[in-house]
């Protein structure tokens, strides 16, 4: 319980004491009216029955010490993460909010840092915003601060606009404009579903061309604090065995042959992320494609995978996923499915008999319907056949006229 005190000073004059018991260590406030000593004794007292219970001295201390000291005691960030998060303190928190004092920081001063940050980097935003957050639960839990300032709804969610998906013809036509060094990156990339530092950390050794399958084994990611970050996955899903599509092969083997070292370990894309990045840019721009990201590629090719019947098990395979969840994002429709689709259907109308009333939809029915016709010679199911199959199984009738 807090304790109230009173003594003298040495010119002769009263003062008051308050002493409590703040996070293992004794704190003294002093007052020179008791009634003064006294209010605060009460709500001290109810604070920490409430467990709100606030160190004034550590509450001075400057948000930007106090989130180095909590990012240092983080030991269970993987490298990566510890690297972002420190770049976003550097560059994005500490700049409009490190010297103030930690427990000063009011909701009202983070809701308008966040959005004039937002005005500018979107995206940033939200991952900076959602590390201020963590900080100030940190203080929460260290009983520094009483209440978390980081109120803003919705700050955390990222709102990324939907990704587009690249035609195969567009695929191929940026691959064409990209240095030989460098186009192997954008197929594997595209055809083999790899994130941008999953293809820079293939390795000679992790290529298998006589079972035609790569290993990721290594990712080799841009730091922001240092040159490269060289590691293995971050996941058990993430390391894995892939199938390299056939097409590839030849490309591969010439790769191999003429541009890449002959050590094992050497890297088959031999360059940092930051000149792949300048490379992809200016193909990218070159093709009339502005806009498309690197790791737009491996969008493209999962739901290009997910178009051809891939299942959600075989998905998550391919990209390295634990999450079917993170998968199911990738199965989008495409143009060429709709159209295979929106033909089916066709089929489907066309044989039941049922006519349309635009011309030109009769016409490209009727040219379905031709095309579907079995051959002359082939023997028909008879009537009394096919009404039997239909008894039997519903559905049977309709996956024949479909398929």
């Amino acid at each position: 319980m807090a304790q109230i005190q009173r003594r003298t000073t040495a010119r002769g004059n009263t003062r008051y004491d308050v002493r409590l018991r703040i996070g293992g260590r004794v704190v003294t406030r002093t007052f020179r009216r008791r009634r003064d000593a006294e209010a605060y004794a009460i709500t001290a007292e109810a604070d920490r029955l409430r467990g709100v219970v606030i160190d004034p001295a550590r509450a001075k201390v400057a948000l930007g010490r106090y989130a180095e000291s909590y990012l240092e005691g983080r030991g269970d960030l993987a490298e990566r993460t510890q690297d972002r998060y420190r770049y976003l303190l550097s560059h994005h928190i500490a700049p409009s909010l490190g010297k103030r004092p930690i427990g000063a920081i009011t909701p009202g001063e983070v809701r308008q840092w966040h959005a004039d940050l937002y005005r500018r980097m979107p995206a940033t935003a939200a991952g900076a915003y959602r590390l201020l957050s963590q900080i100030m639960r940190a203080a929460l839990t260290d009983e520094i601060i009483a209440r978390n300032p980081c109120q803003v709804r919705g700050a955390a969610t990222e709102r990324a606009p939907e990704r587009p998906v690249a035609s195969i013809a567009q695929v191929n036509a940026v691959t064409e404009l990209m240095p030989l060094t460098t186009r192997i990156g954008v197929q594997l990339a595209a055809w083999c579903q790899l994130r941008r530092a999953e293809v820079l950390g293939l390795r000679r050794m992790d290529v298998n061309l006589l079972h035609r399958t790569i290993t990721i084994a290594v990712t080799r990611a841009p730091s922001m604090t240092k040159p490269e970050i060289i590691k293995p996955p971050k996941t058990a899903a993430g390391r894995r065995t892939l199938a390299i599509p056939g097409h590839l092969i030849a490309d591969l083997q010439d790769h191999l042959d003429q541009r890449t070292g002959a050590s094992p370990d050497a890297w088959l894309v031999p360059c940092s992320a930051r000149t792949l990045e300048r490379h992809w840019q200016e193909a990218r721009d070159a093709a009339g494609l502005h806009g498309l990201r690197f790791h737009d590629l491996r969008h493209t090719g999962l739901t290009h995978a997910a178009a051809t019947g891939a299942t959600t098990a075989e998905l998550m395979h391919r990209a390295g996923h634990a999450s079917p969840l993170a998968a199911l994002r990738y199965q989008h429709a495409t143009q060429d499915r709709d159209r295979a689709l929106a033909d089916a259907l066709s089929g489907l109308a066309a044989g039941s008999g049922h006519v349309p009333r635009d011309g030109r939809a009769m016409e490209r029915i009727n040219g379905v319907s031709e095309q579907r016709r079995p051959p002359a010679d082939l023997p028909l199911t008879s009537h009394d056949d096919e009404q039997s199959q239909r008894d039997s199984n519903p559905c049977r009738h309709l996956e024949r006229v479909v398929s």
